[in-house]
């Protein structure tokens, strides 16, 4: 299968305020409404785009290249991974398709939407990747999952797996905890960030602080225009589209259980023990209800 995009490989898109940087100010100033508001213009040919700014098409294309795209298409499709990345609550729920068709036709969008998600997922998805990300937590020194608001629960998702399988394995989905894990990580250690859409501050900030003190990075965001895929040694992608008013997780979990399966498959004589014994709790354990 055709490989996930990963920051060393494939050239990361900028933030809008690197390209503006790029600019001049008239020039500036013409490009930055678009930017700040791309839903808006994302759909615009070239024609239409310079319409809507009171100048040439000519103009607006040495704008557009300026930035530093070779192509106005390329510049579109910008456009739109920045207008999925800031889209509010309310964007996605007035994008949806089943508007005024009632509760069940939006329940059937929704897991319309979930399913092209997974498959959006398995197109871009490489098995070598993932079993090379195991080997990387199997030598860690620690494993550290950031990942705040509604990420968290892919934190603890992870962290309960890896804990399972022995792993030194902490988690934060605090701001506090989040910097003071990311201040004490070393080289030897495994940071996983887990932010989509434009990325929250602490998350990024965490990351950030924990590569520059020599930590490897791994990034699962939604997204390369986030800030996450910018910092990150490398990036994992996972969609989190929905026509309702949350982001759907399907595909995060789905790429986190394939690096929990990769994990406990791994050849490892400890894992392997430990599994055993984990068995035998589990049929026999004080945990599990019985009468």
């Amino acid at each position: 299968m055709k490989s996930p995009v990963v920051a060393r490989r494939l050239r990361i898109p900028l933030s809008p305020e690197k390209y503006l940087e790029r600019l001049g100010h008239k020039r500036r100033e013409l490009i930055q409404p678009v930017l700040e508001n791309p839903r808006e213009f994302v759909l615009l040919s070239v024609r239409s785009l310079a319409r809507e700014l009171g100048v040439d098409p000519a103009t607006a294309v040495r704008v557009v290249h300026g930035m530093g795209f070779s192509r106005y298409r390329d510049f579109q499709r910008y456009l739109h991974e920045l207008s999925i990345s800031h889209a509010t609550s309310l964007d996605t729920m007035r994008s949806s398709k089943a508007t005024g068709r009632g509760l069940p036709a939006h329940v059937r969008e929704t897991v319309e939407h979930n399913l092209q998600n997974l498959h959006r997922l398995r197109e871009t998805f490489d098995s070598e990747r993932i079993a090379a990300l195991a080997n990387r937590i199997v030598g860690a020194r620690q494993i550290v999952i950031f990942g705040g608001d509604l990420a968290a629960v892919l934190v603890d998702y992870l962290q309960y797996h890896l804990h399972f399988l022995g792993f030194p394995v902490i988690g934060a989905s605090s701001p506090g905890e989040t910097i003071h894990l990311a201040q004490a990580c070393q080289k030897r250690d495994l940071v996983i960030a887990l932010s989509f859409r434009r990325g929250l501050r602490q998350t990024v900030e965490g990351l950030k602080l924990a590569r520059s003190n020599g930590a490897y990075c791994v990034g699962i965001t939604d997204s390369l225009i986030s800030p996450i895929a910018r910092f990150a040694d490398e990036t994992f992608l996972a969609p989190v589209e929905s026509p309702s008013f949350g982001a759907s997780y399907v595909a995060p979990i789905c790429l986190l259980e394939s690096i929990v399966a990769a994990c406990g498959y791994y050849p490892s004589p400890a894992v392997r023990e430990l599994l055993r014994k984990n068995a035998a709790e589990q049929r026999k354990g004080f945990r599990w209800y019985s009468e």
